[in-house]
């Protein structure tokens, strides 16, 4: 992300910035979630990359927002970049614990196509779970209940 020999007050920058928050999952940060790609300095200017989650999803211009306050009072300039693709594999095992910890079943390894994992409740840790909708309160989570224990609970998409 930084290369070697940056200065300090870079290093804070950087630091600053990968703490940003999720707008919509504000127990991760944009480290944690996987969508923060680069941060480096070109002349004097620091440049972040980030990958949305998915195309046209809504909190990107927060981030944006976000990372710009979290530079402050460097001159930032934000990219935002389709390719390569966020996957859920992104996300760091920080953050799996963080989403587990806060009711949201963290997403497993991302599947070959036809092929379905099972999803553990964060509450009771059973298998036993249904889709209860495909969309939850963010479009990239579904809401799921446990049959073991009866929780519902968001589950990240794996994709």
């Amino acid at each position: 992300m930084v290369s070697p020999g940056v200065s300090a007050g870079l290093a804070d920058v950087r630091q600053r910035i990968a703490a940003v928050p999720d707008p919509e999952l504000p127990m991760l940060s944009i480290a944690d979630l996987g969508i923060l790609r680069t941060i480096e300095e070109v002349d004097g200017t620091i440049e972040v990359v980030i990958t949305p989650t998915y195309a046209g999803c809504p909190a990107m211009e927060a981030i944006r927002a976000d990372i710009e306050a979290a530079a402050e009072p460097a001159r930032v300039v934000v990219r935002t970049v389709l390719a390569p693709p966020w996957s859920s594999d992104d996300i760091t095992e920080a953050g799996r614990r963080a989403l587990a910890a806060h009711g949201i079943a963290p997403p497993g390894p991302a599947a070959p196509v036809g092929l379905t994992l099972a999803v553990r409740c964060p509450q009771c840790g059973s298998v036993e779970t249904r889709e209860l909708s495909r969309f939850a309160a963010a479009a990239c989570r579904s809401l799921r209940v446990c049959t073991t224990c009866a929780e519902p609970f968001d589950a990240f998409k794996a994709h």
